[in-house]
């Protein structure tokens, strides 16, 4: 299976929010899928992540708070754990940004900042998506 052209937005991941990822791998490892045995920290978000993959371009994300301060506890805190955000992958996240911004929808950040993986993200506000919050990411040049 051949990836279609990135202008177009490819799911990346479906990420969510866990009191603990070592816990809730188990479910999805159970499930048959392999999870990256790194665990990254995203300081600026205050979380842990891992990615396991689901097929060539999908994968789960599980996000773990480092903080109370987190987005992500008080997420939990206030709807428990699940799924937190989907996200797509595109060509160009500043572009992108733009061009959904010029067309009404509001964004999480003025400008895209750096993500797990050291993607480049921004997220779209879920009031101006019908209640999704959707990420979109610009993977690394390597």
């Amino acid at each position: 299976m051949s990836l279609p052209d990135l202008q177009d937005c490819i799911l990346d991941h479906v990420a969510i929010a866990v009191k603990s990822i070592a816990n809730a791998k188990k479910v999805y490892q159970d499930m048959g899928l392999t999870f990256d045995p790194k665990i990254e920290e995203v300081k600026d978000q205050k979380v842990f992540t891992a990615f396991a993959n689901i097929d060539v371009n999908a994968h789960i994300e599980l996000l773990e708070p480092t903080s109370d301060e987190s987005t992500i506890h008080k997420f939990i805190e206030s709807k428990g754990e699940g799924i937190h955000h989907l996200c797509f992958k595109v060509k160009d996240v500043v572009a992108k940004t733009s061009e959904l911004t010029a067309k009404g929808y509001r964004f999480i950040y003025p400008e895209p900042r750096l993500g797990a993986g050291g993607c480049l993200v921004n997220f779209m506000h879920p009031k101006s998506t019908g209640g999704v919050l959707i990420e979109l990411s610009q993977r690394p040049v390597t």
